[in-house]
């Protein structure tokens, strides 16, 4: 290693260089994957978000029709909810 005192300006080796642009190119691409990722995630909670709503129109839906009741959701079975039927008497 040469002695920088004193001097105004000079350069790092070409193979320091070189470990510098690799670590920054790898920074900046993750960087990127990172915005990448949180726009997905972003437009997955807008997804999320209107799945919630067509559900909730189902419900009221269901409710109009049958009353509070619970749906089994694999054989589409359902059963009266005592528990909000008993809240309304």
């Amino acid at each position: 290693m040469g002695n920088i005192k004193g001097r105004p300006k000079g350069k790092v080796t070409k193979e320091e260089l070189e470990k510098i642009q690799k670590e920054q190119n790898k920074v900046n691409n993750i960087l990127v994957e990172i915005g990448y990722q949180e726009s997905k995630k972003h437009a997955l909670l807008h997804e999320l978000a209107n799945a919630n709503i067509e559900i909730d129109k189902s419900k009221k839906e269901l409710q109009e029709k049958y009353g509070h009741i619970d749906i089994d959701l694999i054989t589409g079975e359902w059963k009266r909810n005592d528990d909000v039927n008993n809240k309304k008497d």
